[in-house]
């Protein structure tokens, strides 16, 4: 929720302006899942997710803009039935002059992605490493925009330092481009060294906004999740602040959900 609430925010910023963009997803999943299916019923993540969403009152406007977009996927507002992933989200809010590059490396997931949008002319999608993309599909056209890295962080540690690498690729061949990297919280001596890598890339401006759920030295398997936001749109931390705040409070655990947003370069 977290991710896909800021990539809403990020996508709404950069449409204040006129000039088509584009978005490019580099682990973008199979577009949206069922909250019936199998593996939702199972582990019945969305009861402590965006139900709690649902009928909250007096949202921030960024996170009612959120909760608005995934009711819009379903048919009935108040019950969500099916969840958009982030590149169903971005569909709903494309312009007719904006364009998305959908990667996904495991056939099933693509196969699924591509059926969803086989007839709509402005999203393409690759059955690629999304990684590899950022070499070889940037800089995109048009050219500005934004990429939304999200791997699946199998393995925590080792994958900062496979971002750190296809960002920096990524940074050499579209610097000015707007890049939203998510990763989980499980303990937060994990992620800092990635906050360090980030203050020193060489961007003017990089942005961290983290959502604790509990406490960070909790022995639960994940504590929150944070995005870090290179090259963030105008004023944006204006809008995620509100968001993130009312996240903590809804979805954390009694008195320990608390919401972080720091400025690792800039602004």
């Amino acid at each position: 929720m977290l991710k896909h609430a800021v990539l809403v925010a990020l996508i709404r910023a950069l449409q204040a302006k006129a000039a088509p963009l584009c978005y490019l997803d580099t682990h973008a999943g199979r577009g949206r899942y069922d909250l019936r299916g199998e593996q939702a019923l199972k582990t019945l993540e969305h009861r402590d997710g965006i139900e709690r969403l649902l009928g909250a009152a007096g949202l921030p406007p960024a996170l009612a803009d959120y909760r608005a977009q995934v009711a819009a996927c379903n048919a009935d507002g108040a019950a969500i039935e099916l969840y958009p992933g982030s590149p169903l989200l971005v569909r709903q809010l494309l312009r007719e002059d904006d364009r998305a590059i959908l990667c996904e490396l495991h056939e099933e997931e693509a196969a699924a992605l591509k059926a969803l949008f086989r007839d709509d002319a402005r999203i393409a999608v690759h059955r690629r490493d999304g990684y590899a993309a950022l070499g070889a599909l940037l800089p995109p056209t048009p050219r500005r925009g934004l990429v939304l890295i999200d791997p699946p962080f199998e393995e925590q540690a080792g994958e900062f330092a496979v971002i750190e690498a296809a960002l920096q690729t990524a940074l050499s061949r579209w610097p000015g481009g707007v890049y939203a990297i998510w990763y989980p919280i499980k303990r937060g001596a994990d992620v800092a060294p990635f906050h360090r890598w980030l203050a020193r890339c060489g961007c003017e401006r990089v942005l961290a906004a983290d959502l604790l759920l509990r406490p960070a030295d909790s022995p639960l398997r994940l504590n929150g999740s944070g995005i870090a936001i290179v090259n963030p749109p105008w004023r944006i931390e204006h809008a995620l602040e509100p968001a993130l705040d009312a996240l903590a409070r809804l979805l954390g655990d009694p008195g320990a959900g608390r919401a972080e947003l720091n400025w690792l370069a800039g602004p």
